[in-house]
């Protein structure tokens, strides 16, 4: 014990030394024939205490920045609080008993909530100063930056412009992942760190043809909430599809002596403890154009008949896993979005953003299609109403790794929605290019992990649909959908007449000019 404390008192003896002889500034002011390193110090949020995952990475800002002030280069090395998103509205929230985006929009009001997540940012900024500098670490804190200073937030202005001026920036309309809790969009590297295994539900149901309804086509998912808003069936056009007629089936006695209609590779799988009997062998093109009786009847009005509700054939479409037959519901999911704007479906989308069903959706209005408490409770309900009106084929229970929200660890939904990109794509290949110049150390990280995420890197969602957080710097008019996009508050100032100070939500909202 007492050796242990020799070497505490040693550290603080150092501490101490480095403290009151100015080590470190004395490190940044020295002469630099070298000129200047810039080193970026990505920060960490304050609403969380620090931890040993820390030291690491602190290790390594610490490291680097020495080796290049020993070989005459000025460091300078300035701590920064990241003071938006998420971390800090949820500890808002469970300190206001929030418990839904509506809450704060209707009950609590942007501005009180914004003032609110202002004053919870620096909780543990005290507890960081203790920390860091019992690392060894030199990092001038007194002097941090803030993401939510305007001086901050200006600089992104500055730099959205520049992207938007290089056409690097728009508006779209895809499949992402959204926490429905949240209520907002994530970003594809949000959406890596929450995946866990659960254990969840799929089904294969039946659509009967309308041309002959003791013939059904069987489809299979793994998402039963996604079904009534089905609105096609994709079909692989030279995939091997068969006939069968249903002799003896113990578990589903309604369907002896029907028709079914699926892939030949899995069928042994699907119809196992079946007895059956091939009647026909046929390719899916044979299929293309064949309208079915609508799954649910919520949205199987006849002007939504007139394309969809049919048989279509896509590439996409394997015998790998279920029945060879995709079922369509373009508004969740990436292939069914491509796939409804290709063959022009009509547009169902039957979930809200908050991840419940729509009134439309009469037998489960109002119910979450995914509870965060119990995953399955929903498919549940939907899997006993297809077997209650003679839909369902057959079911089971699967584990498989699932998108978790990073923050509330809500399940997360494909949903299709609105967001704004930075077109990654466009600059990809020189992005690749670059990477090739870069010293890596090890050197495989070059051509392997960074390397191959950036080769598969997509379009980066930007914009999140909540309250704290830097507000995009884009005016759009009401009538003529025209938009500007200001670099700085001058800009704005100019454009709009208003004073522009504090640059959040609950502020920007009521600047309007035209």
């Amino acid at each position: 014990m007492s050796k242990k404390n020799r070497y505490v008192e040693k550290e603080e003896e150092t501490l101490k030394f480095w403290e009151d002889n100015k080590i470190f500034e004395k490190s940044v002011d020295k002469e630099a024939p070298n000129g200047d390193y810039v080193f970026y110090d990505g920060p960490p949020f304050a609403t969380g205490t620090p931890h040993y995952g820390h030291i690491v990475a602190s290790l390594m800002k610490d490291a680097v920045p020495r080796f290049w002030t020993m070989n005459g280069y000025r460091v300078e090395r300035k701590w920064g609080w990241d003071c938006h998103g998420l971390p800090i509205e949820n500890i808002v929230e469970q300190e206001m008993d929030i418990h839904s985006k509506k809450d704060i929009e209707e009950k609590i009001g942007i501005e009180k909530f914004n003032d609110s997540c202002h004053s919870k940012v620096l909780m543990y900024a005290d507890e960081w100063k203790k920390f860091i500098p019992r690392m060894g670490r030199w990092v001038d804190m007194e002097q941090a930056y803030l993401t939510m200073e305007p001086n901050y937030m200006e600089s992104i202005w500055w730099v959205f412009k520049q992207l938007w001026e290089k056409d690097l920036i728009y508006e779209g309309y895809k499949s992402m992942h959204i926490c429905p809790r949240c209520e907002t969009t994530l970003s594809q590297s949000e959406v890596t760190q929450g995946y866990k295994d659960i254990k969840d539900l799929s089904v294969v149901v039946t659509l009967p043809l309308l041309d002959a309804p003791d013939t059904a086509i069987l489809a299979w998912t793994t998402t039963p909430w996604t079904l009534p808003g089905n609105l096609a069936l994709a079909l692989g056009a030279d995939v091997d599809y068969i006939k069968v007629k249903i002799n003896k089936f113990d578990k589903n006695k309604d369907l002896e002596g029907k028709m079914v209609i699926l892939a030949k590779d899995p069928a042994e799988k699907v119809l196992e403890d079946i007895e059956y009997e091939v009647i026909e062998e046929l390719k899916g093109k044979d299929l293309k154009g064949k309208a079915y009786e609508p799954l649910f009847p919520y949205f199987a009005t006849d002007e939504n008949k007139e394309k969809g509700f049919h048989v279509y054939n896509a590439d996409f479409v394997d015998t790998e896993e279920g029945t060879g037959v995709v079922h369509i519901a373009p508004a969740f999911g990436e292939d069914d979005l491509k796939f409804g704007k290709e063959h022009d479906l009509p547009w169902v989308q039957h979930v809200d953003m908050s991840g419940h069903f729509i009134p439309e959706v009469k037998d489960f209005a109002g119910q979450s299609v995914k509870p965060k408490d119990d995953v399955q409770t929903t498919d549940v309900e939907i899997i006993k109403w297809l077997a209650k009106n003679g839909r369902l084929f057959t079911k089971e229970k699967y584990n498989h790794s699932y998108p978790h929200c990073w923050r509330c660890d809500s399940p997360l939904l494909n949903f299709s929605t609105s967001s704004w990109f930075v077109a990654v794509t466009k600059i990809k290949p020189e992005m690749i290019k670059l990477v090739k110049e870069i010293n890596w150390v090890p050197e495989h990280i070059k051509e392997g992990r960074f390397g191959k995420w950036l080769e598969g890197a997509q379009d980066w969602s930007i914009s999140r649909q909540r309250f704290w957080g830097s507000v995009m710097p884009i005016w759009k008019c009401d009538e003529c959908d025209e938009m500007k996009v200001f670099g700085s508050r001058e800009e704005l100032e100019k454009a709009s007449g208003a004073k522009v100070e504090d640059l959040h939500k609950q502020n920007m909202d009521k600047i309007e000019f035209k």
